[in-house]
C-alpha cells in the first residue's frame, strides 16, 4: 500500500510539473504608436511571435498594448486596464519618443523629472504584481547620423534615464536608441533623416520592425 501511494504520488507530481512546463509565459508589449504597429501584420511583436513559431520555440504568448500619441503617463493610467488585468508573466516598456518629441511640435510633452517620476512608478506596479519589466530605450525620431536631429539630444537624456533605472533596480534593458545610432554610422551613407529604419523617421518600416524584433528577442531568451 505504501508503495502504491508513493508511486501515485510520484505521477501526481509529474503531472503537476508538465502543467507548469506548459503554461505559456505571457509577455506584454507596452507602448505608443509604435508598439501599437507592431502588433500589427509585419510588426515587431508580430514579426517575433512568426519566428518563434517558425523555429519551434513554444512557451510564448506576445500580445501589443501600444496607443498612438501615448506618453509615459498615459501608460500609467491605462495600466490596469491594459496590462495588469491581463496578468502577464512580462511587460517590455518601450516608450517615449512623444514625452520628448510632443514639447516641441505640440507644447505637451513631458519634462525630465516627470518623466521618471512616472516611470519608476510604473515599474513599481508590475514589481508590485510580481511581473518583471523589461525595459527598452526609444528609438528615434529622424535617422541622421552623428546627433545630427533635432531632439537627439534630448533623447538621449531621456534614454540615460532608463539606462539608470535599469542599472539600479537590476532590470533587463534593450538600449534600442544605441542599437539604432551604430546602424546608421555605417547603414545611412547618405545622411537621411529617414527610410532606414523608419518610414517616417520615427515608426519602424520592414527592416526596422525586423531590427527591434531581434534587439528585443535577444534579451527575453535570456529570462528565466
Amino acid at each position: 500500500m505504501k508503495k502504491i501511494c508513493t508511486i501515485a504520488l510520484i505521477l501526481s507530481s509529474v503531472i503537476l510539473l508538465s502543467f507548469y512546463q506548459q503554461k505559456n509565459r505571457k509577455v506584454i508589449f507596452f507602448g505608443d504608436s509604435i508598439t501599437a504597429a507592431g502588433g500589427q501584420p509585419g510588426g515587431y511583436v508580430v514579426r517575433m511571435a512568426d519566428s518563434l513559431k517558425q523555429k519551434g520555440i513554444t512557451g510564448y504568448e506576445l500580445k501589443a498594448a501600444g496607443v498612438g500619441y501615448d506618453k509615459v503617463y498615459d501608460l500609467y493610467l491605462r495600466i490596469e486596464d491594459d496590462v495588469l488585468s491581463q496578468h502577464p508573466d512580462i511587460v517590455v516598456i518601450f516608450e517615449g519618443v512623444n514625452d520628448v518629441g510632443h514639447k516641441s511640435g505640440m507644447h505637451t510633452g513631458t519634462d525630465i523629472e516627470k518623466y521618471e517620476r512616472f516611470y519608476r512608478a510604473i515599474i513599481k506596479k508590475l514589481q508590485q504584481q510580481n511581473i518583471k519589466p523589461v525595459l527598452c530605450t526609444m528609438a528615434v525620431i529622424g535617422e541622421k547620423k552623428n546627433n545630427a536631429n533635432n531632439d537627439d539630444k534630448e533623447l538621449d537624456a531621456y534614454a540615460d534615464i532608463i539606462r539608470k533605472i535599469a542599472a539600479e533596480l537590476k532590470l533587463p534593458l534593450v538600449d534600442i536608441r544605441t542599437a539604432c545610432k551604430n546602424y546608421y554610422l555605417t547603414n545611412n551613407p547618405s545622411d537621411l533623416d529617414k527610410n532606414i529604419l523608419t518610414r517616417d523617421g520615427i515608426h519602424f518600416n520592414e527592416k526596422g520592425n525586423q531590427f527591434a524584433a531581434d534587439l528585443i528577442w535577444d534579451v527575453l531568451k535570456t529570462l528565466n
